[in-house]
């Protein structure tokens, strides 16, 4: 191991310099998603509301969502590294900050958003459930797999919200019975699409409570 290390030693995921995952000058600057936020859906504002611009008139299956940090430049930097590169190191990083910024779900166990079942494959462990698991270690939820692919996402950029909505919804079923309150986890919330697909799945399963927790929050 010691060796390996000093072959390829650990480097931050924002800027490459050397030490850790995450260093001491990139975490910080990473955007906290504090309040006020929307209490349904978490979308950033002047003052807290029950309901945002972006998720006022939606039916949406989950109680509500929560981010950490706002995904700008440097949390896509940190978010490619961790997805397309597989640093599974980062899943810790990652979790603290969730910890950091959001209040402890009052949830019987966590569950994650499935992954493409091939891009798993290639890449190793899927960054949502790397995340999950990181989390059962800080919040004390058991992390269990509760949902899958029913077949491979189509291409979503550049679709309008409801065309994304409806190709996610038809992608993703329940394992099996779900509990009563569960805390789905993923990495970016961007429109909300997958979130709400994932929850509603869960719901018909079972569970009467879903909050969405992710790293971070597309702001628009």
């Amino acid at each position: 191991m010691r060796a390996l290390e000093l072959l390829f030693p650990e480097r931050c995921a924002v800027c490459a310099s050397p030490g850790r995952a995450l260093c001491e000058t990139c975490r910080p600057s990473l955007t906290r998603l504090a309040p006020p936020v929307c209490e349904r859906c978490g979308s950033p504002g002047a003052w807290p509301v029950r309901r945002c611009g972006e998720c006022s008139g939606r039916r949406l299956a989950f109680a509500r969502a929560r981010a950490a940090i706002v995904y700008d430049q440097r949390a896509r930097l940190l978010v490619r590294e961790w997805k397309e590169r597989g640093r599974r190191g980062l899943a810790q990083e990652a979790a603290a900050l969730v910890a950091e910024v959001i209040p402890q779900p009052d949830v019987e166990a966590f569950t994650h958003v499935p992954g493409d079942p091939e891009r798993a494959w290639k890449r190793g462990d899927v960054a949502p459930r790397a995340l999950a698991r990181a989390l059962e270690d800080i919040w004390g939820a058991p992390s269990v797999e509760l949902l899958r692919r029913t077949h491979a996402l189509p291409r979503q950029r550049g679709l309008a919200l409801a065309d994304r909505r409806r190709n996610v919804r038809r992608s993703v079923a329940a394992i099996g019975p779900a509990p009563r309150t569960v805390c789905l986890v993923d990495d970016v919330y961007t429109s909300g699409a997958t979130a709400d697909a994932c929850a509603a799945a869960l719901r018909r399963a079972g569970a009467r409570r879903v909050e969405v927790v992710t790293l971070a929050r597309a702001v628009r």
